[in-house]
């Protein structure tokens, strides 16, 4: 129980003091080990360079222990096309060193975990030896597709190692993680309701302002009628035409 809150707290003192770091020893001076990221593009190609273990599964060995987190990601979000990095921590607690080989995920369908989505890159170390009663912490980068729609999906993060030359694994992370895609707001889906939207907006202001036009040119014609009437009358007042008209109002009545 002690050990493993120390590990806990040692990542939390990892992430807070030194967030940049690539890769961080405690409590020993071995050598510094170089890192390399051998990226295959989107699809998370394996190089030719890279030792890689296949399909085999292999088992965790006594007193190895890992986690992992985010830093400064909380959420889980990644973004499809980007880089997204996390931290690997490995604790060794047995009774010889450890080297570290590779670290690989993948990504899989959360309502089906055996429909696999995406391999994403396999990253290599050279000379990564962790001594026993040692703890460590490595970088992992990984990019899924660009063309993965935004959701809900499985990660699945492994790392291989051996000890005295016998191959074993860990899962360090078999959980969600948040598809977003590049740009947040303006996706696709969100142009396409702001256009229709402001389609609408325009269709209804284009009706409203014919609607009261209509209005407007009937009230105005009313009115221009009973004035001209009224005109009228006062021209013909006294003449011939207006006695006429005066009666035959008189022979109807």
């Amino acid at each position: 129980m002690a050990i493993g809150v120390r590990f806990s707290l040692f990542l939390a003192l990892l992430l807070l003091a030194a967030p940049i770091q690539r890769v961080v020893r405690c409590q020993s001076d071995t050598d510094g080990d170089a890192a390399e990221v051998v990226d295959g593009g989107d699809l998370g190609i394996v190089g030719d360079d890279v030792q890689d273990f296949g399909d085999g599964s292999f088992g965790s060995a006594l007193g190895v222990d890992t986690t992992c987190v985010f830093p400064k990601n909380p959420p889980r979000l990644v973004t499809a096309g980007e880089e997204t990095e996390l931290l690997v921590g490995v604790n060794n607690q047995g009774d010889a060193a450890l080297k570290v080989i590779s670290i690989k995920a993948s990504v899989h369908f959360s309502f089906d975990h055996r429909m696999l989505i995406q391999n994403l890159t396999v990253q290599e170390f050279f000379n990564a030896t962790i001594p026993p009663s040692t703890q460590a912490a490595y970088p992992y980068v990984f990019v899924v597709s660009k063309y993965l729609q935004p959701g809900t999906f499985d990660l699945v993060g492994t790392i291989f190692y051996e000890i005295e030359q016998h191959p074993f694994q860990n899962t360090f992370y078999n959980g969600t993680i948040e598809v977003v895609e590049a740009g947040g707001f303006l996706s696709i889906e969100s142009i396409f309701l702001v256009t229709l939207g402001a389609a609408l907006v325009g269709l209804f202001v284009l009706w409203a302002y014919g609607q009261i036009q209509n209005l407007s040119k009937g009230t105005q014609g009313g009115g221009w009628n009973r004035a001209t009437d009224s005109s009228m009358d006062e021209w013909l007042e006294g003449t011939a035409y207006a006695q006429s008209l005066s009666n035959k109002s008189k022979k109807k009545k």
